[in-house]
């Protein structure tokens, strides 16, 4: 097999193309996290409480397919690799299953649009996980050097957050043109998705052409599926950036989920044509808010990667959500109408935000020197497997807990065409709820674990002498 990282410094083309393949799972992630929940009860027409089964349902799916296909992705042995035969063969049914999840029919019976919604997730979630724990495995694989690694991360949350902005963007703005176009609301999420599927494939497909998993030991034997995940739990580090990784995310979604109603129906007080003129152009207001975070988040990738050089990565973390966690508070002050004090914030967001981004990943990479120095084992598969599952599971508690919520507070989805409605009290007080103190308190948890997470720089070096003097004696 070639090997791209023989002396553990990648070349930049090679950085480029690996980061690139995070702008479709990015992308696509995005539109699912923000745009779903309301997608679901305003356009589709689905009871908050009922729609929320959906997202249930797909986590019990979750638990199913993350952890075996990383398993499968560890076992594979094929001449292109452990990994590329993934990418090339479901890269493409990823994209096009993206058109599939905003194309629900217009059915008058709830039970039926909620049974078309859940499998048409379902469908999705599965070619997802079938591209992203292979291409996530790669990141240990190309390099294991410390820093290198961060660098690595860096450009695949570059590419995660330009992703993310272009999708936060131009999702609105492409179905407002598709309406105005004499076209359906509906439609318009057809459209959106027909494009981000297909320019969020391309990449992947590339990287299963052209990247090469770098060489690995041989593996000794394989493990039943039962013993292989208590294996990967007796590994310390790994549960700390579990915990990270589950709180990190939940607050990542807290934030995606309800803020366009937090916009919509408290700060523009129920106008849901609300827009803001931006250099001549109209943009809702969906648009800037989570476009000025993630601008905000890609400029301060390169940042927090000189952040953790400097000190430590799990440093440089726990200042980031420590910034976080102040801005979150200060977003429940925020009163209707004042949308300009809110862009403020959401800029002043976007930096704990980018470290949310670009650390916890970086910081997951080095448990996998960890196990292999512990177990003889390369299981980069299972291991992100594994992560993928807690990303996806948080994501989709988020959104069954957020509509339950909203459904038990008497949120009510507006009626067919209507350009002005008003929530409740109760609707308006539990969505700013959500918004504000329930995301500082997740990020508060990753603030602790990150202060005890157990891998520091001098560690991780130390890990790896070990495991080269390993590999030197096995090889001679």
């Amino acid at each position: 097999m070639n090997n791209l990282a023989t002396d553990q410094r990648l070349s930049v083309w090679v950085k480029l193309l690996y980061g690139s393949g995070d702008w479709g799972i990015s992308s696509i992630g995005m539109m699912r996290s923000i745009f779903l929940a309301l997608y679901l009860t305003d356009v589709v027409g689905l009871e908050p409480r009922l729609a929320s089964f959906g997202a249930l349902f797909g986590i019990i799916w979750d638990a199913v397919n993350d952890p075996i296909i990383g398993i499968l992705s560890d076992r594979l042995q094929s001449r292109w690799g452990r990994r590329r035969p993934f990418l090339l063969w479901f890269a493409i049914p990823f994209g096009l299953s993206f058109v599939i999840l905003w194309s629900a029919p217009n059915w008058e019976n709830q039970f039926a649009l909620l049974a078309y919604v859940t499998l048409s997730f379902m469908i999705s979630d599965t070619l997802t996980t079938l591209v992203s724990v292979p291409f996530l495995s790669l990141t240990p694989e190309l390099t294991s050097d410390y820093d290198e690694r961060t660098a690595l991360t860096s450009f695949r949350s570059f590419f995660q957050l330009v992703g993310a902005l272009s999708m936060v963007i131009a999702a609105p703005s492409i179905v407002d043109l598709v309406i105005e176009a004499g076209g359906t609301q509906q439609q318009g999420f057809i459209a959106v998705g027909a494009l981000f599927g297909v320019v969020g494939a391309l990449p992947l497909f590339l990287i299963g052409l052209f990247i090469r998993e770098r060489s690995t030991p041989e593996q000794q034997a394989t493990m039943p599926f039962s013993e292989t995940l208590r294996a990967a739990w007796k590994n310390l580090p790994f549960r700390y950036a579990v915990g990270i990784h589950m709180l990190n995310w939940s607050a990542v979604d807290m934030v995606a989920v309800v803020f366009p109603y937090f916009l919509l129906y408290w700060v523009a007080r129920g106008d849901l044509l609300a827009s803001i003129n931006v250099f001549g152009a109209a943009l809702a207001y969906e648009s800037v808010f989570f476009g000025i975070l993630m601008l905000v988040c890609i400029l301060f990738v390169p940042f927090w990667l000189w952040v953790s050089k400097l000190r430590d990565k799990r440093e440089a973390y726990a200042f980031g959500m420590s910034l976080w966690v102040v801005i979150t508070f200060l977003i429940y002050l925020i009163q209707p109408g004042d949308a300009a004090r809110l862009f403020i914030l959401s800029a002043l967001a976007g930096i704990g935000v980018s470290a949310a981004y670009t650390l916890p990943d970086a910081m997951f990479a080095d448990v996998i020197d960890w196990d292999e120095l512990r177990t003889g084992r390369r299981q980069e598969g299972i291991f992100y497997g594994i992560r993928t599952l807690i990303r996806k599971l948080t994501g989709a508690l988020v959104l069954f807990l957020t509509l339950q919520a909203l459904g038990w507070s008497g949120y009510v989805s507006p009626p067919e065409g209507a350009l002005q409605f008003t929530q409740s009290d109760s609707a308006l007080q539990m969505i700013r709820l959500l918004v504000s103190p329930l995301g500082a308190i997740m990020l508060s948890g990753t603030i602790v674990l990150a202060r005890l997470f157990p891998l520091s720089r001098e560690r991780h070096r130390r890990i790896q002498r070990l495991l080269e003097r390993r590999r030197q004696r096995i090889s001679r």
